[in-house]
């Protein structure tokens, strides 16, 4: 069952997922045709995979809406890879995995997953793989390193999550 707490942290960092592209993607995107990318749009999805698989899926579905409303398709169902990461990032997590640990091991994932999603919209194989599955890992270890530094942060404020989690139950 989910805590009510979780819910809410999950739809603040939905919000966040949707806010990225629709409010600030005009100067934090990067755009290399067909390659795109918006700086820090990961970090919600990579914060909420500490949370749980569910919550981790629930912001990667709020991703994949912004992109798709802002961006088309063609991104928008790149970002709907961010569903799968977010449910594996988050058992991986809970399966005692740094943050870091889990980020390195979703990479692969995340970049082949983007790649492969764009191969039926009529790209090529080298345009898939090479600029948009190692642009997006690019991306990933960017988006990563901000997440880590903002989450060590949380983690020195408010303690640890795992711990405060068992805490109260």
């Amino acid at each position: 069952m989910m805590k009510t707490k979780d819910l809410v942290t999950g739809a603040v960092l939905t919000a966040i997922s949707l806010i990225i592209p629709l409010v600030f993607g005009g100067f934090l995107r990067i755009y290399i045709p067909p390659f795109s990318a918006t700086l820090a749009s990961h970090v919600p999805l990579f914060l909420a995979i500490t949370i749980s698989p569910f919550v981790g899926s629930m912001v990667g579905f709020g991703s994949a809406l912004g992109f798709l409303l802002i961006l088309g398709p063609i991104i928008g169902a790149r970002a709907s890879v961010h569903i799968l990461l977010g449910w594996i990032g988050g058992l991986l997590y809970r399966k005692n995995q740094s943050l870091s640990k889990t980020l390195w091991l979703i990479l692969p994932l995340h970049a082949l997953g983007e790649a492969l999603v764009v191969l039926p919209f009529g790209f090529d194989a080298y345009t898939a793989l090479i600029v948009v599955g190692l642009g997006t890992a690019l991306h990933h270890i960017l988006d990563g390193l901000l997440a880590y530094i903002i989450f060590s942060q949380l983690i020195r404020f408010f303690g640890n999550p795992k711990r405060l989690n068992e805490d109260l139950t």
